[in-house]
């Protein structure tokens, strides 16, 4: 088992067993986005993906809210740029990298995702909850439109019907119902929810790497093509995928009855 952890005082990343965690570590502002914790939040994506040590990831947050979304107290401030930029600037590039990391991300959900937190627990490959979380779209309390992918990401996740529903009436949508709609994989008790993620996030990094990627790569792109393009894809990303050192050490292993040990070559 390697084990090290780096951080600043509103983000943690630590790798230990092939994961790297990422914790948002504001609590006591319920992990509330400022302009620096999205920056390092950016940051600790690229580095995860460039670490060739790091096959999974989960991202959480400390004390009993996941993350309420942008700090709303940073945009009455004179210098507060404009809503447009900040979002294209810093929010977009944010999920289009959690997105396009070849890596799979387990959300944890701790408590309240709310807003663009909402939002970045939709972008997770695989959501867990505890007992006490819930999703609330609460942009229209301040009369704001849900960003950073939520208009995209939810509709496929639950259902337009239950999307139109939880956007326009800002409801909340407990972690029972999150999992009824098919939201999160799981809701275990809170105290259990981070062993639940990571040992959900270290079975997937046992998987081969390169598989999972393209796996991701062809989940993502299914999402806006054809059944024919759709494919034409699998075939294109099955036959990298079957070149591999690992795709012949999984047949080894089949064949031998024993568990397979991927390298990621």
């Amino acid at each position: 088992m390697t084990h090290r952890e780096e951080g600043s005082a509103a983000l943690r990343y630590e790798v230990a067993d092939a994961v790297a965690t990422i914790t948002l570590d504001r609590p006591a502002a319920l992990n509330a986005l400022t302009v620096p914790l999205r920056e390092e939040l950016l940051a600790a994506f690229r580095r995860a993906g460039g670490d060739p040590a790091v096959r999974a990831v989960v991202l959480t947050g400390a004390g009993r809210a996941f993350c309420a979304g942008q700090d709303l107290r940073e945009r009455l401030e004179p210098d507060a740029a404009p809503l447009a930029t900040e979002i294209r600037e810093r929010y977009n590039p944010l999920i289009l990298a959690m997105r396009r990391l070849d890596k799979p991300i387990v959300g944890a959900i701790n408590g309240v995702a709310a807003g663009a937190g909402a939002s970045l627990a939709f972008a997770c490959d695989i959501r867990v909850a505890a007992e006490e979380a819930r999703f609330v779209l609460a942009f229209g309390r301040v009369g704001l439109v849900p960003d950073s992918g939520a208009t995209w990401f939810l509709p496929r996740l639950v259902g337009p019907a239950k999307a139109a529903e939880l956007a326009l009436t800002g409801d909340p949508l407990t972690a029972a119902e999150a999992e009824r709609f098919g939201l999160v994989a799981a809701v275990v008790p809170g105290g259990s929810l981070l062993d639940t993620a990571r040992a959900l996030a270290i079975r997937l990094a046992a998987g081969a790497p390169r598989a999972v990627a393209l796996t991701k790569r062809a989940l993502n792109r299914s999402l806006e093509t054809d059944l024919a393009s759709a494919l034409e894809y699998e075939a294109e990303v099955q036959g990298i995928a079957g070149r591999t050192a690992d795709h012949a050490e999984g047949v080894r292993a089949f064949v031998d009855k024993r568990e397979p040990r991927f390298t990621g070559e």
